[in-house]
């Protein structure tokens, strides 16, 4: 099957503007804005089933479809902030098939009335960032960004804004937040960016790769998008594969396929072929999953992940084998949350902090009383703080000491 987003594995040279041109650029977004109305994108979307690709998997046409017409303007702003630990996925879309990505903002911003468009890049993604901007002067000077686009009265503008490398402005209120020049740190939800966004404005937020399938979607049609995947998760996904896999890289595959197909099949296997033990399907946030037949058996969609007590997340999947201790990647996660939470809301900032020292005593001198206390530490947080951070630091440690207890020694 011929790759949806990864095109450029497929075509050589994709991330020049004449190649991609040639191979049917922009055209999607040039009958849209000259043949379609806004609401006709935003339904091609809905009907697609497309879903967010950064980690919730929220329908991407109904997202759209909230914006608040009764407030202008609008905003949309793609997070390219890609700071999961186990996920690379967007920075290959971004570098090597960029054109697809832009332009799937630009349809993005004409289906909701936006003018003006922002990309939202992790800190140390400068160079990725200046490589768009190149990308960006390119379709300005071909007139596919600018005023009056196409003989009509509608103009676009897309900027590239870096972060300063925070975990925590993948949030996409902190990632807001970070845009209009204030602390990185969540914002109370209701209202939601549809209503009140960027500078205080309807706004769109999406993932990268959720952008990079819209010009795909306009170009072949709702039904052909649909008929791909299954039908709770339509379309193609990619997934970073990482860990104890021979063959760890991003590997763009239809919803329908299984765990064992992404590590057996494509990732080659276990290294020294040793036994699978777990895996974390959607990076540093995941909760653990018992690497036994009726896992690797399971379908990778949203729904069937859920089945595992697991969520798919970005499917940014990381593999463990049985030489590495759950205890030990527990301790890892931690000393990451702890480092990224803004300290906003008492639960994570308190928690994290008691979780990582309860964690180090365990490392130095395990006792069954402190094993008790870091999960009843992470229960006590969950439901309590005010953005995912602190749901997704609890994630690991209490899916590792329930489904891994000898490795807490219990």
């Amino acid at each position: 099957m011929a790759h949806i987003l990864l095109r450029h594995r497929d075509i050589p040279n994709l991330n020049v503007f004449e190649v991609y041109k040639k191979n049917g650029g922009f055209e999607a977004f040039k009958n849209a804005v000259k043949t379609m109305k806004p609401e006709d994108v935003i339904n091609a979307v809905k009907n697609s089933g497309l879903r967010g690709r950064g980690g919730a998997g929220f329908p991407t046409g109904m997202k759209w479809s909230f914006m608040d017409n009764k407030s202008w303007p609008h905003y949309v702003v793609a997070n390219a902030d890609e700071s999961e630990p186990g996920t690379f996925k967007d920075r290959e879309i971004m570098e090597q098939n960029p054109f697809q990505f832009l332009e799937g903002v630009a349809l993005g911003s004409y289906a909701v009335g936006a003018h003006a468009a922002y990309i939202y890049l992790r800190g140390e993604f400068w160079q990725v960032a200046a490589f768009l901007d190149e990308r960006i002067a390119e379709m300005e000077k071909a007139g596919l960004l600018g005023d009056k686009l196409f003989g009509t009265e509608y103009s676009l503008r897309i900027h590239t804004h870096l972060g300063a490398g925070a975990y925590i402005c993948g949030e996409e209120t902190a990632l807001l937040e970070s845009i209009e020049g204030k602390r990185g740190q969540p914002r109370v939800r209701p209202p939601f960016p549809p209503a009140v966004g960027l500078f205080g404005k309807p706004t769109v937020i999406n993932n990268v790769e959720t952008f990079a399938n819209v010009p795909m979607i306009l170009a072949n049609g709702a039904d052909w998008y649909k008929s791909i995947g299954t039908a709770d998760s339509a379309g193609v996904k990619i997934f970073s594969l990482s860990g104890r896999v021979k063959k760890p890289g991003n590997y763009e595959l239809p919803f329908g396929k299984t765990f064992r197909d992404l590590i057996y099949g494509e990732g080659g296997g276990i290294l020294e072929d040793r036994p699978i033990k777990a895996i974390m399907p959607a990076g540093a946030s995941s909760s653990f999953i018992v690497a036994d037949d009726k896992a690797l058996d399971t379908v990778l969609d949203y729904a069937s992940v859920r089945t595992l007590g697991a969520d798919l997340g970005s499917a940014s999947v990381i593999v463990i084998d049985d030489t590495v201790s759950v205890e030990w990647v527990v301790n890892k996660t931690l000393h990451f949350f702890k480092h990224e939470s803004c300290g906003k809301c008492t639960p994570c900032r308190e928690g994290t902090y008691w979780m990582l020292n309860v964690i180090k005593r365990i490392e130095h001198n395990r006792q069954a009383e402190d094993v008790s206390m870091l999960y009843d530490v992470a229960k006590q947080m969950q439901g309590k703080c005010l953005c995912a951070l602190g749901e997704f630091a609890t994630m690991a440690v209490t899916t590792g000491i329930e489904r891994f207890p000898a490795d807490f020694g219990r």
